[in-house]
């Protein structure tokens, strides 16, 4: 893609992100299996890749420039790759700067475009940063709108869990957060989740 098209999408992304309209955005694939008590729904994911890094916790503004980097040049082929949502982040809760996916402790994870994935993903060049090849899974998600504060995070979690063990779904690790805006959308119209990877049994 011509470098001012990428840069002029990524931008008008980010606007529309304000109001929380994430249309242009690839989402990974998953279906509904089952609605549980306070909005928690079990999902069906496919398998998927991604590029991820350490990181210190929801707001790690260094490891979420490592997987923006990537995206935007810091690979063997100089390619410039769409950003997806959500990001995902696990570890230590602090400030949530951006629509990021924090996985298995400590990680921030962005996931690939299929079209990526399809065409042989690029390996990164930035020490710290791989890719990931995320197999079909089952994940209880939990959402809610507002800011993804530590103590907010914490309260969903803890409705995340209290729904499961009253069902006989069972986490097979501790949960993680996923964001799908910008740190500046507008709080009420944002998409947070909490969510946790589920026992195969």
């Amino acid at each position: 893609m011509d470098k001012f098209l990428y840069y002029a999408l990524t931008l008008l992304e980010s606007v529309l992100g304000i109001f929380g309209v994430r249309a242009l955005y690839e989402q990974p694939r998953y279906t509904v299996v089952e609605r549980l008590n306070r909005g928690v729904e079990i999902r069906a994911y496919e398998g998927r890749l991604a590029v991820e890094t350490d990181a210190r916790g929801q707001g790690d503004s260094e490891a979420f420039g490592r997987l923006f980097r990537y995206i935007t040049g810091a690979n063997r082929t100089g390619g410039r790759i769409a950003m997806t949502a959500p990001v995902e982040a696990s570890g230590q809760r602090i400030a949530m700067t951006v629509p990021v996916e924090q996985g298995a402790p400590g990680t921030m994870r962005f996931f690939l475009p299929r079209e990526v994935a399809e065409a042989g993903t690029p390996e990164p060049t930035e020490p710290g940063v791989r890719i990931v090849q995320v197999p079909a899974e089952k994940i209880a998600a939990l959402r809610f709108s507002g800011t993804a504060s530590p103590q907010v995070r914490a309260e969903q979690e803890r409705i995340l869990v209290d729904v499961l063990n009253a069902s006989h779904h069972k986490l097979c690790c501790a949960p993680f957060f996923l964001g799908y805006d910008p740190p500046f959308a507008i709080p009420f119209l944002r998409r947070n989740e909490v969510a946790g990877r589920l026992t195969s049994s």
